[in-house]
């Protein structure tokens, strides 16, 4: 996983795949504030932005999943939510097995259970390999509205 704020995707000091660079560049330059939810290609079907609004929910209303076919950025436009992350292991226990139609597989839960605040403008990329649990609330007695993009990227472009 990377985790970064998109105003500072042009440092010298990150070096991002070529691909990643095209999608962090397509979600700097939109205004998401005047674009209704829905999808947007950046390279066709080999990359595109998912626009949504929605309440974050409490942490166990949310499933941890891993994706084999894309690589998931996302991006943070309004409000925040805690994102939970562990990698791959044995150790995790599938709930849903893999559906190669929806790119998705769904696991009981992260094992170790680690996470972080995505607010606006930050970012996460994952990978194949980073099993996530997106939507969570930070505190479940107070759900916030969020603006998300979440960009798909075939994993073999990068």
């Amino acid at each position: 996983m990377i985790v970064g704020n998109i105003q500072e995707i042009d440092s010298d000091f990150i070096r991002y795949p070529e691909h990643v660079r095209k999608a962090l560049d397509f979600l700097r330059a939109q205004d998401f504030s005047k674009m209704a939810d829905g999808r947007y290609p950046i390279e066709g079907e080999h990359s595109f932005a998912l626009l949504q609004r929605y309440t974050t929910r409490p942490v166990e209303k949310c499933r941890p999943e891993a994706h084999r076919k894309y690589i998931d950025i996302q991006y943070l436009v309004e409000g925040e939510e805690c994102l939970g992350w562990c990698p791959v292991s044995p150790d995790l226990a599938v709930s849903e097995y893999y559906d190669a139609q929806k790119d998705v597989e769904f696991y009981q839960k992260l094992v170790p259970d680690s996470s972080i605040v995505l607010s606006q403008g930050l970012f996460a990329v994952l990978f194949p390999l980073d099993v996530h649990r997106p939507c969570a609330s930070l505190d479940d007695r107070k759900p916030s509205a969020v603006t998300k993009v979440v960009v798909k990227i075939e994993v073999d472009l990068v």
